[in-house]
């Protein structure tokens, strides 16, 4: 009995001590996942891990692989947005380096919380988190209720102006609201006013943060013609949960968004 005890409790830990994420999202799923206390460096994104006074090893697009390897990490995250060359060097100091793709649903940001979760001995947790967080899904999509399906334009920032477009776990919001993307046809996010304006959504989502998103607000605003100005539905998403995925953020601007519709 005390031998089955000691397996399970061995198997439930992590093999890894000394963890690097080099992604925002997963350094907020290992907090979610209740292992922080394995992270010993991230980027200055990472705002829960800034606050806890971990070390910064990158910035948005850079790592600095000699603090990494100074740290002595035994697992780095990475994203698909990593320098291969990178990932390479630091797998030729004998670190273990998983790479999380960019995921294009939020089934596969389910996925891959598991996988995260399984990586670190943290997979039971990981499960529970994900069957909530699918269920709080259905429960929102069920409040929904249109008489018309609406168009939606969710814009990424400004100057240039980037549409969320088919195939991204952003444009899940729109799916499982019951909406649909006016960028439903489109192969780059790139957009101008005019094709928006010409595509007259009945609500716009500013995903951003601070004084950008106020001023794009207010330039919408003064096109009287587009329905969601007349309607006043153009609204400001923070982009700290938006952009960030991960099951829990991803409920979070669910419930953001339902409660913009159903107000």
């Amino acid at each position: 009995m005390l031998l089955l005890f000691y397996v399970v409790v061995s198997f439930a830990q992590t093999p890894y001590k000394r963890i690097v994420s080099l992604a925002p999202s997963l350094t907020q799923s290992l907090y979610y996942l209740d292992a922080q206390d394995n992270l010993v460096g991230c980027t200055s994104y990472c705002m829960a891990a800034k606050e806890d006074k971990k070390e910064i090893v990158a910035s948005a697009v850079k790592a600095n692989l000699e603090k990494v390897i100074a740290l002595k990490a035994d697992l780095v995250l990475v994203s698909g947005f990593t320098d291969p060359q990178d990932i390479e060097t630091l797998r030729k100091f004998g670190i273990k380096v998983e790479v999380f793709q960019s995921p294009k649903s939020f089934q596969e940001i389910c996925g891959q919380f598991i996988r995260l979760g399984k990586l670190i001995g943290k997979e039971e947790r990981a499960r529970r988190i994900v069957l909530e967080s699918e269920q709080k899904i259905k429960n929102i999509s069920s409040r929904i209720k249109w008489e018309k399906k609406p168009r939606m334009f969710f814009q990424i920032g400004a100057n240039p102006l980037f549409s969320v477009l088919p195939n991204t776990f952003m444009d899940d919001y729109m799916n499982f609201l019951g909406a649909e993307n006016i960028a439903k046809t489109l192969k780059r996010g790139s957009v101008s006013r005019e094709f928006v304006i010409a595509q007259n959504p009945d609500y716009i989502f500013i995903v951003t943060m601070g004084i950008v998103g106020k001023e794009e607000k207010d330039t919408w605003s003064r096109y009287s013609q587009l329905t969601a100005s007349r309607k006043k539905q153009i609204h400001i998403i923070e982009s700290d949960i938006a952009c960030q995925p991960t099951p829990i953020t991803f409920v979070q601007t669910m419930e953001v968004l339902e409660k913009i519709i159903n107000k």
